[in-house]
């Protein structure tokens, strides 16, 4: 099928019921990540592929297209895996954990890349609690490059991995709803599929496919019911966590039945730098670290390559969330 029918077949929703092959995803994406498709139609592209499942095959094509026009990352001098955190949007009902979980695996010695826009999308996104922590974005590759190296870890601005995705995913608040763009921020591989890449899925539908993809592309990641959208273990209630590497997926945590004690800050002030002084305090040992984080760290410190088994790594987030609980 060519572009140009691709385009009216979606616009006029006439595609299969099993949607697009993966050759013509690739060939559609590609085109809109090249900002070959006109301004309207590309609007109502997006509008299009939001209101219906997205198959496996589309996936597979649009990150196809999305992998060649993505500048990648030299991985950090290490034997481990480098752990990538996508970061997309503000939590409003949770506080956003995501920067505790990143600075908890750099102090384990993990290598940790936070991508996202360049500004959140309120108080509680990632990219101002980190600012508030002192991670600042990065202005472009070099600089990336060179703060996993001397610190361990580094926040990049998506327009600096990938501008054409960022262009499209500026279409999001004009748009008014979440759209494919987002879905394949949360997939990008800043190094070339070395890394470890956590995905965090918005609905049981999304994380099947999710997971579908992870399996079908042979990529590496930890797969798990986002926290409104973001890739950390909601500290209330741990989410099924699943790793997924050469084709198979092992599950490393089943969802929790029973709600834990609540545990992390307040959502009464402003979220940016409340979370932020809480993180502060939690990596100081001065308020424990809730139990979901710290089994999410245990499942990226044995993805990463830090420990040979689940045991081993439990045990190490154990003995370090211990040293700061007696710091």
């Amino acid at each position: 099928m060519h572009l140009a029918r691709t385009l009216q077949a979606l616009l006029c929703a006439t595609i299969p019921q099993d949607g697009l092959d993966e050759e013509d995803a690739y060939r559609l994406f590609a085109a809109m990540l090249d900002a070959g498709v006109p301004e309207l139609e590309l609007g109502a592209l997006l509008v299009a592929l939001s209101q219906r499942p997205v198959r496996l095959p589309e996936l597979l094509g649009f990150h196809r297209a999305l992998a060649e026009r993505t500048s990648t990352l030299r991985r950090p001098p290490s034997d481990l895996r480098p752990v990538v955190l996508p970061s997309y949007g503000a939590t409003r009902h949770h506080p956003n954990l995501l920067p505790l979980l990143a600075l908890l695996l750099q102090r384990m010695g993990v290598p940790v890349l936070i991508h996202g826009p360049l500004e959140g999308g309120g108080g509680g996104s990632s990219v101002r609690v980190l600012r508030e922590l002192g991670v600042l974005p990065c202005a472009n590759l070099s600089q990336a490059q060179g703060a996993l190296e001397r610190r361990g870890v580094a926040y990049v601005p998506l327009a600096a991995l990938n501008p054409g995705l960022a262009a499209l995913l500026s279409l999001r608040a004009r748009l008014g709803a979440p759209t494919i763009a987002d879905t394949m921020a949360r997939l990008l591989s800043p190094f070339g599929g070395e890394g470890l890449r956590v995905v965090g899925a918005r609905s049981a539908a999304e994380r099947e496919v999710l997971r579908d993809f992870l399996l079908g592309s042979g990529a590496v990641g930890l797969l798990l019911d986002g926290t409104e959208g973001e890739p950390f273990a909601n500290p209330d209630r741990r989410p099924r966590l699943e790793y997924i590497h050469d084709g198979e997926a092992l599950l490393l945590f089943e969802t929790e039945l029973a709600p834990v004690r609540p545990a992390g800050p307040s959502l009464k002030e402003d979220g940016g730098p409340a979370v932020a002084a809480w993180t502060r305090q939690a990596l100081a040992g001065e308020v424990p670290i809730p139990l979901p984080i710290a089994h999410q760290a245990a499942c990226c410190l044995f993805g990463a390559g830090v420990a040979p088994d689940m045991n081993q790594a439990k045990a190490i987030v154990a003995v370090e969330t211990h040293h700061l609980a007696s710091a």
